[in-house]
């Protein structure tokens, strides 16, 4: 059987020799015949809130949050729009919060890329830096550890908020979208870490399509709501890039719209694990490096059997990548017990810590395997199996594990959640 799994730009074909193979996608949910027209209905007759034009006025300075490059979000097509539908605003008083998280800034041309060089031109565009203080404002304080609540000071001072998101299946959160624009997305580094604390990571119920008990969304919900956001806008996309959903208006209420939506067409039942699991990270821009390709192992890991092997396939054409801790924690470490007992220590914080938990929770169940850019001397000194060609890697498999195994396939990555029903 050949499959296409969605690699880089454009795309990787693998062969697979075995009789038992299942293939998991998300339901397809071609894009709207005509996204423009989708939207303005949408924001004029949003979700449990007046229309959008209505809450703006025309000397309101506006924060726009939109994702950075790591994720799918069609910033390009949607800040237009929005823009058109608040013309009675100064262009001027409009700023464009890339709400990087802890990750690098975007580069002069990757912003042109997310938001388009008209909007560029006309509006200002920042990307959020959750390391300065300077660019900080203090709005609050965490509960447990009493750390100040910081986030990015445009975003607090501007007279109306409005947040921009996509909604997916996520390995912690449950879901994307909502007011995870906000926290994590222009927090402070305090509050980053906080968020990220191994306990919450570690919870049960901070897993895929989950909200209700899930520690992490919970924060989420509360810290991103310690500032009133004026509206927000989530979407849904395929694995085109074409936009299926709208959901705007109130924040939470959009928002649970939209994650029921996504868990009805993107997450599927499974009757057994497998012993094989094949998997992506969706492709570009998702699978940039390893800290994202994390979260296609962790859509492979919910079905794989124990001991099991995944295999996937990431380009990670950004390496691991250099910034942040991630490397650093993986290599300090000689196994993935090793790791998680460090990550445990009471009173140990460190940045990235986080994506290094799931992936060591991952390597405890299962064998990981990657094709990708990255070289193989590097992916083995982190317990990864480095292929050279994913179709002779799978046939050696198959003859040393059995050729009869029955084996997943997740095409689009963690586009697709399976479960064991």
């Amino acid at each position: 059987m050949k499959i296409q799994l969605q690699y880089g730009r454009n795309g990787l074909e693998v062969d697979i020799p075995a009789p038992d193979v299942t293939v998991l996608r998300p339901q397809f949910v071609p894009g709207l015949n005509d996204e423009r027209a989708a939207f303005e209905t949408a924001v004029r007759h949003p979700i449990q809130s007046p229309p959008l034009a209505d809450q703006i006025d025309t000397g309101d300075t506006v924060a726009i949050v939109i994702a950075d490059i790591t994720r799918a979000l069609p910033s390009d097509r949607l800040l237009p729009w929005l823009l058109a539908e608040l013309d009675h605003v100064s262009r001027e008083n409009f700023t464009v919060i890339i709400g990087t998280g802890t990750h690098r800034a975007c580069t002069r041309a990757e912003i042109e890329q997310l938001v388009g060089a008209e909007v560029v031109q006309k509006v200002r565009v920042v990307n959020h830096n959750a390391y300065d203080d300077d660019l900080l404002a203090t709005v609050g304080r965490l509960q447990g550890d009493n750390g100040r609540l910081q986030l990015n000071k445009a975003y607090v001072q501007a007279d109306k908020r409005i947040i921009i998101g996509f909604i997916e299946p996520h390995f912690m959160a449950g879901f994307s979208g909502g007011y995870k624009a906000v926290f994590p997305g222009v927090a402070g580094l305090s509050a980053i870490m906080h968020y990220h604390r191994a306990e919450a990571i570690g919870h049960p119920r901070s897993s895929w399509g989950v909200l209700d008990g899930n520690p992490t969304q919970a924060q989420i919900r509360q810290y991103g709501a310690v500032l009133p956001v004026d509206f927000c806008i989530n979407v849904t996309l395929n694995h085109q890039q074409d936009i299926t959903r709208f959901f705007c208006g109130e924040v939470v209420a959009a928002h649970e719209q939209g994650c029921a939506f996504v868990k009805e067409t993107a997450m599927v039942g499974c009757k057994r694990p497998f012993p094989i699991v094949i998997t992506s990270n969706s492709g570009y821009p998702l699978d940039q490096n390893l800290y994202q390709t994390v979260k296609g192992m962790c859509a492979a890991a919910e079905i794989v059997t124990s001991g099991g092997l995944i295999i996937t396939a990431a380009r990670c054409n950004d390496g691991f990548p250099d910034h942040g801790n991630f490397t650093e924690l993986l290599l300090e470490h000689d196994s993935p017990q090793a790791l998680l007992e460090t990550i445990h220590t009471p009173g140990f914080h460190r940045l990235d810590q986080w994506q290094a938990q799931k992936l060591a929770q991952v390597q405890l169940k299962a064998r990981v395997a990657l094709y990708s850019d990255i070289p193989a001397t590097d992916l083995s000194r982190v317990r990864i199996e480095p292929i050279a060609d994913i179709d002779t890697y799978l046939r050696q498999q198959l003859a040393t594990l059995g050729a009869d195994l029955p084996i997943a396939v997740l095409p689009e990555g963690p586009m697709t959640i399976p479960y064991l029903a």
